[in-house]
């Protein structure tokens, strides 16, 4: 299995964001992994570099819950700046929100891949990569 070059985790929960980071690790498949505290650093982070694709995520993983902005922000901003960006991206939302109206509002963006409730296992991350390699 090929491995993913970068991964960023956009979530404010260190214990969260720590545990994700140490569980990707663990498989070996993901070379670079960046963490951001809020949407808006992610964003900018991205509009920066958005001529630069190899600093740019292969696979972002986004709360929705978040100070300063939200996935939801994130989501919004990334819609706009998407055609700029010289690089398929595959964004998953993680959250804990379990609620059907937040689903059915991600299932309505096309360029959200999929939709998970937290914790992100190591066997969800595995086949989420290998179907990114396929």
């Amino acid at each position: 299995m090929n491995k993913v070059k970068n991964l960023f985790l956009v979530d404010d929960d260190d214990i969260y964001t720590y545990l994700t980071t140490a569980t990707i690790k663990e498989t070996s498949l993901v070379e670079v992994i960046k963490v951001f505290g809020n949407g808006q650093e992610a964003i900018d982070f991205l509009t920066e570099n958005k001529n630069n694709p190899d600093s740019l995520p292969d696979v972002i993983f986004l709360d929705l819950a978040m100070p300063i902005m939200d996935g939801w922000g994130f989501l919004e901003e990334f819609i706009e700046l998407h055609p700029f960006i010289g690089k398929k991206i595959e964004i998953y939302v993680c959250t804990s929100s379990i609620s059907p109206d937040d689903l059915e509002k991600v299932k309505r963006i096309t360029l959200v891949s999929d939709y998970i409730i937290k914790p992100l296992s190591q066997e969800i991350l595995v086949k989420l990569i290998g179907k990114l390699n396929s």
